[in-house]
This record gives C-alpha cells, structure tokens and sequence, in this order.
C-alpha cells in the first residue's frame, strides 16, 4: 500500500458531522498555504453531469499533440490516488509521484491542523500546491462535485468554463429537478469570462443562460453557437470561425462526438489556437480508462471465452446509462452479438434509471458487489431492480464468478458482447484484477 494512503485516511478523520456548503474552509486552508491557486498555469474548469472526464480527455490530447505541457486534475481515481494529479510535462505528463504526493499532502495537514473539513478540500489544496509548483502551459481543472462550492471553484478567472451534459445525480446534494442540478453546475461561471455549454435540455440551458447573463460571460452553445455531429464516419464541426471535417474520436460512442466538439470550443473561446493537425491527433490518440474502454488483454480477459468481447465502462446514473446502451446498439447494429452485462452500482444511484435504456438489448445482467467502496448495492437488490427495468437478472459473488457463468452458457447463439459497468469503484477494481491499471 502506498504510504500516501496513511495521510489520507488521517483525512478522512477531519470529515465534519454536518456540510455547510461554502468556499470558506477552503479559501483559509488555501491561504495558510500562501495561495497556490493563484500562481497554477490557466485554467480551463470543466464540470456537468456526463462527459467531463472525456471532454478533458480530449482537451490534454488534443494540447499535447500541439507541443504543449498540461495540468490534469480529476476525480475520483480508479486505482491509485495518484491518478487525481497528472503534471504536465514532456511526453505528455505522468501522474504525480508518491514522494512529492506525501510532501504536498503533508504540508495540507500541517496548514490545517486538525480543523473539521472534508478529505476532498484538503486533496484539492495539495494539487493546486502541486501545481503552482510545477510549471505547465495550461491546467484542466475538473469539478469534483456539482460546481458552485466545489474545492475548484476558487479559481476566480478561468480562461473558459466547459458545462458538459446535465442530467440527474447526486440528489441528495443538488435537488430533485434539473433546473436546481444545474444551477449548481452553473456556478462555475465567472464574471465576464465565456462559458460553452454542450447541448442541454431546455430548462438547463435556461438556468445556464440566466447565471452567465448575471455575469456578462458570453455563452457559447451546442447546437446553436457550434455544432458537431457525425457524417460518414467522421466528426464536422462548426462555429463561427469555420467548418473542421476531423477524423471520428478514438473513444467508442456517439456522445463522444458531443464531448469532442465541447473541446474543440473551449479552446476556441479560451483564445488558444490549436493547428487542425494537433486537434485531429488528439481525436485520434486519446485515451480515457474506463469510459467505453474494451478490454483485449489482461488476466480477467484470458477468464472469459476467447471470441467474447469485453467493453468496461463506469457511467453510473441514467443519462449515461442512455448513452452507453446507444453506444452499445451502434456495435449491435454493425456487429450482432448477444449483450451481456455485469453490474455493480453504489446505493446512491438510481438503478432502474440507469437500467431502462438497456432494456429489449442486453439479453441479461449478472450482478456483483462493488468490493472497494461501502456503499456498493447488494447484488440481489440490484438484480431486482433490473427485473423491475425488464431485463433478465441474477446476482454473482464477483466479477470473476459473473465470466464464468457467462462462459458456461449454452444458450447463446454466438460469442457474446459483455459490457461491465454500473460504477467506477467497480470498474477500477476490473482494471486492477486485470492486471490493466490507467498509466
């Protein structure tokens, strides 16, 4: 185990017993640290519901095949901590080392003493620390949670914000409607700075527009302001600056032509100008685990039959179950296979939601635990649920157990289709068993 890991869970230890939703802890902490957010390199802040891992996938590959060095920040992790903090640098970065991880994160908790804050503002003061310390041409600074009082959302003067699909997640937090869900979303938005928007339903783009109009930031929406779509197996894209007939995006999936063109407009509003020829190898070069990623080797691979194809995805509320089933019935469409899933999902999400789309598709799920988180649904529970959807469901021990049955199966008329997914707790427990670990 890495000795990072000691210092975190000394955070969790600071977690409050009641969450005020405020930037204050996190403005003291940051200036007991002599305010490293405000010497990071610029920032591009990404939040929404569905796609902002993508979108920032799309946006180091497409900077980097420019020549420029870039600052990631993501959440959460699929294996180890360390994959939160990528620094920039050449080759394309590497995710921060164990040694200066410890340095920062030790230097947080002295700030801090042991004043009552939650683990991800202190992780997000260790990166910006990182960060300012480290020197990069750009930061892509993704929200961990809704946006308006995320730990990122100190950064007052991003060169753009990217507000990717909003759907409904974390309730609990944000409300029951999507016009309160995207309100907080919305709080990203800086006075007078522009904001693009991916195409959103009609009472989000409402709020969205409303907030940025409050501030004066200029917004720059899908399917009005630009536009990308697919034709004949590539990417167009348009605004007011041109047309781009590009190459279709590496990651499989036709919302990823959305979350590709989300980047192409946020770094034209961010005044960056990019060659079309580092734009195309980004398309074609990036890479984003567990985000329709299939599976061709690894340990986990070599369990299920041999001809089967293995696709791993950790989309886990409904909008994304809509987009990975559509994902899915494109390959049907062009290579007919039975689809088989294995899921797990934490007890936070809404299972039927994220089921329906998949219904009339997959021919059954086979439903696990989620063994690194505490929250995970139990699997019986969660095969219920799929029955409630109108899929064939039976709970498995594991993953393991799950490619196993699917392998004994009889009844199939060729090899199947297996799409494991529901939770990237789950999915990054699947890379980790595979031997596959994001790098």
């Amino acid at each position: 185990m890495d000795r990072s890991a000691a210092i975190l869970e000394r955070f969790r230890a600071l977690y409050p017993r009641e969450i005020d939703l405020s930037l204050d802890r996190m403005r003291v902490l940051l200036a007991k640290l002599g305010n490293p957010e405000l010497s990071v390199p610029p920032v591009i802040h990404i939040a929404g519901t569905n796609g902002k891992g993508s979108t920032t996938a799309f946006l180091r590959a497409m900077l980097e095949a420019a020549g420029k060095s870039v600052h990631v920040y993501i959440s959460p992790h699929l294996v180890r901590f360390h994959e939160r903090i990528r620094l920039g640098g050449p080759g394309g970065g590497r995710f921060v080392g164990e040694e200066p991880l410890i340095e920062a994160l030790l230097a947080v908790e002295r700030a801090n003493g042991d004043a009552p804050i939650p683990q991800f503002e202190l992780t997000t003061a260790a990166a910006f620390k990182l960060f300012a310390e480290n020197p990069a041409d750009y930061l892509l600074l993704e929200v961990g949670l809704g946006g308006r009082y995320d730990a990122t959302n100190v950064i007052a003067d991003p060169l753009v914000a990217a507000i990717t699909p909003i759907s409904h997640d974390h309730e609990k937090f944000f409300g029951d409607t999507l016009d309160k869900i995207a309100g907080e979303k919305a709080g990203i938005i800086k006075r007078g700075r522009p904001v693009v928007v991916a195409p959103q339903r009609d009472e989000v783009t409402e709020v969205i527009e409303a907030e940025a109009a409050r501030l004066g930031a200029p917004v720059f929406l899908g399917n009005r302001d630009w536009i990308a779509h697919s034709e004949r197996g590539r990417l167009v894209y348009q605004d007011i600056d041109g047309l781009l007939d590009l190459p279709a995006p590496r990651l499989a999936g036709r919302h990823q032509f959305t979350n590709a063109g989300t980047a192409i407009a946020a770094l034209r509003q961010a005044g960056i100008a990019l060659p079309t020829s580092a734009i195309e190898a980004g398309l074609t070069d990036v890479e984003w685990p567990a985000r329709m990623q299939r599976l061709t080797t690894g340990k986990l691979v070599a369990r299920a039959r041999a001809d089967a194809e293995i696709w791993l995805d950790g989309g886990h509320n409904p909008g994304a179950g809509q987009v990975i089933a559509e994902a899915m019935a494109d390959l049907e469409e062009r290579v007919p296979r039975p689809l088989i899933m294995i899921c797990g999902m934490l007890n936070t999400k809404d299972p039927v939601g994220f089921f329906q789309p998949f219904a009339g598709l997959a021919r059954k799920v086979y439903t696990v635990p989620v063994p690194s988180s505490a929250a995970g649904r139990d699997p019986a529970e969660l095969a219920d649920f799929a029955r409630q959807a109108g899929i064939e469901a039976e709970p498995m021990a594991d993953v393991e157990s799950a490619l196993d049955r699917i392998d004994a199966e009889t009844g199939l008329p060729m090899a199947p289709r297996i799409l494991i997914c529901g939770s990237l707790y789950l999915a990054g427990t699947v890379l980790d068993a595979n031997g596959t670990p994001p790098t």
